[in-house]
């Protein structure tokens, strides 16, 4: 439980009047620090008054005093710093390693948090934390909202940083690879990013006028272009369509070209998956949006609404896959269009998180705000998690709460990450002073 130690001591949760060390000396907690989530002291730069002296420094938190001597810290310069030693128990005398005695304070967990955090982590209803929405102030649930959706967004920003770190200084190529991970729509979209960071974009775009040649090069650096990638009992009528051969030539052309290695076409998730969503229908489709130029980082600056968000993103496939899900097997003719919730969700997962990181690294507010704007117009996502928590009474309305939800499942409640939470935090206090509003 030395984790909820640290909790308690980082909220407060213990008396503070009347705190003396073991020594007996009169201790007040001005500011318990920074909670340091690496290595090193738990808490950085607290400020305590000890017997009327202020002392500026760190704090470490351990349940017993010998587990100081038993982690190495007397022996570790990076402790000779800490100004108070905080335990459940203190069973020994603790030093730096320069022999510097540390002053020590005993504090517990109190019996209603402890309950209330058992009772978190054996919940096994999702989210475990749901007794306690309705009670939430709405200015609570919406700070930690807006707060959880940044966090989301920051991660994903990071995703773009590192594809700059593979291309240098190239936006373009970002986003790019951005857009095509997004296209995977989940199950395929560490393949799409896979299949993106194989293409050379400057050579595509001498033959951007060219819808045939790009279709050869995304199917064939997709491993599409192989006969092993062709059920058998659609290989023949592929044969005598001709389509296919004519992209497996023009490919192999291409491909000697520009030294161009395909991917592993077995990589491709085809099971659990609609036929809309096929790799070949999503592939094309990125090449007819590439192929009109419209959806570049250029254009998504200089987007002013949802409305031409969308325009930008919506496609659809040639003539050949009209009538075809993969090679040979034949459907009903359709457009195939990319529109509908299909564009939003690349609004959220490629548009928005461009705006963001660009605008960072820009440091222009404007273009990060334009993002949050574009969230806010779609409406959430609807999926399993978002109906759980609008039982539980949350308002559900945006795409920004339905990307704060997300953050939330996979970051926290997953997790069982409940004390680094702001629904926790409440769950906690459950007991405290049961006279008192939850908003107190």
């Amino acid at each position: 439980m030395e984790q909820l130690l640290h909790y308690t001591w980082q909220h407060r949760l213990f008396p503070t009047e009347g705190c003396r060390t073991t020594e007996g000396k009169k201790v007040e907690i001005i500011d318990p620090g920074l909670h340091n989530e690496n290595a090193g002291p738990d808490f950085f730069n607290a400020k305590i008054r000890v017997e009327g002296t202020v002392w500026v420094g760190n704090v470490e938190i351990h349940t017993c005093s010998s587990d100081w001597n038993r982690h190495g810290h007397n022996r570790d310069e990076k402790y000779d710093n800490v100004i108070l030693h905080v335990v459940e128990k203190a069973d020994v005398d603790i030093f730096t390693s320069d022999g510097k005695k540390i002053p020590q304070l005993e504090i517990s967990i109190p019996v209603y948090v402890r309950e209330n955090y058992v009772n978190l982590l054996a919940e096994g209803r999702y989210p475990p934390c749901w007794r306690i929405i309705p009670e939430l102030p709405p200015v609570v649930t919406r700070q930690w909202m807006d707060s959880l959706c940044v966090e989301r967004l920051e991660q994903k920003m990071q995703r773009l940083d590192n594809y700059m770190s593979e291309d240098v200084g190239n936006w373009e190529r970002a986003f790019f690879v951005t857009l095509a991970r997004s296209f995977g729509f989940g199950i395929n979209s560490d393949n799409f990013e896979e299949w993106a960071l194989g293409i050379p974009l400057m050579a595509c775009g001498k033959h951007r006028d060219n819808p045939f040649q790009i279709e050869a090069i995304f199917l064939g650096q997709a491993g599409l272009l192989d006969d092993s990638m062709i059920l058998r009992y659609h290989l023949d009528q592929a044969m005598k369509e001709g389509y296919y051969l004519a992209l497996k030539k023009e490919y192999e052309f291409l491909r000697k070209k520009f030294s161009m290695k395909p991917m592993n076409g077995s990589h491709w998730n085809f099971l659990r998956t609609r036929p809309q969503n096929f790799p070949h229908i999503r592939l094309v489709q990125l090449a007819r949006l590439f192929c009109q130029g419209k959806v570049s980082l250029s254009s998504v600056i200089d987007l002013k609404s949802i409305e031409e968000a969308r325009e930008i993103l919506v496609t659809q496939v040639s003539p050949y896959w009209e009538t075809h899900y993969t090679f040979g097997g034949e459907s009903a003719p359709s457009q195939k269009m990319l529109r509908g919730k299909s564009v939003d969700l690349l609004v959220i997962n490629a548009v928005v998180p461009a705006l963001f990181a660009y605008g960072k690294h820009r440091m222009q507010e404007e273009l990060c705000q334009k993002g949050f704007e574009l969230l806010e117009q779609l409406k959430a996502e609807d999926n399993r998690y978002t109906r759980i928590w609008l039982e539980t009474g949350l308002a559900v309305t945006t795409a920004s709460d339905s990307q704060a939800l997300l953050q939330l499942r996979t970051h926290y409640c997953d997790r069982k990450d409940c004390l680094r939470c702001r629904f926790g935090y409440y769950f906690l206090r459950r007991g405290q002073d049961r006279s008192r509003d939850i908003s107190s």
